[in-house]
């Protein structure tokens, strides 16, 4: 079976809300699920390392600790996932948004180890790679509507990566300097 990480390139900007294309166009790859798999390596070997202090460590105050970064990327990928797969099953029902900022406290990821994290971080991208490497050309392109926007299950995948990506360099630019 062909699949989505190699047969097609990134969403085209009629894919998906415009303002996912900040996420969508850090990923420069044709293969997605390999893009994916690396990423998790990547993210694995820059956070395992940090010590406990500095999992909790906030740039400035009211900003998100480490641990509830990387709390946040496990939520949204789950989400993210979770609506590609409904898309790509052909549910037309509207999914609908989430708001972020209301996840964080009730996630109460500072009571947690960043390697707990990690750990559930490498689950839920292991299951979106598996997810993903069944994607053929037809299914990457089927489309459906979440927070009120139409999307197709390509950009929701480019967009998990990308988004991922971002927090990623969020994390070496403000906290790991």
């Amino acid at each position: 079976m062909t699949t989505l990480a190699t047969t097609m390139g990134q969403p085209a900007p009629g894919e998906y809300d415009p303002y996912y294309g900040r996420y969508i166009s850090l990923i420069n790859s044709d293969d997605i699920a390999s893009t994916l798999e690396k990423q998790a390596q990547d993210t694995q070997a820059l956070l395992r390392p940090l010590t406990a202090q500095q999992a909790n460590f906030r740039y400035a105050p009211g900003k998100w600790s480490v641990k509830e970064m990387q709390g946040h990327v496990n939520d949204t990928e789950r989400i993210m996932s979770y609506r590609a797969l409904r898309i790509a099953r052909g549910d037309k029902t509207p999914l609908h948004g989430f708001e972020q900022d209301d996840y964080i406290p009730a996630g109460k990821f500072d009571n947690r180890t960043l390697a707990d994290l990690l750990d559930e971080f490498a689950a839920i991208r292991g299951a979106t790679v598996q997810l993903v490497r069944h994607f053929d050309a037809e299914i990457g392109v089927r489309r459906g509507t979440a927070s009120e926007k139409p999307i197709t299950a390509r950009a929701l995948v480019y967009l998990i990566a990308g988004h991922e990506l971002h927090h990623r360099r969020v994390l070496q630019e403000k906290y790991l300097k």
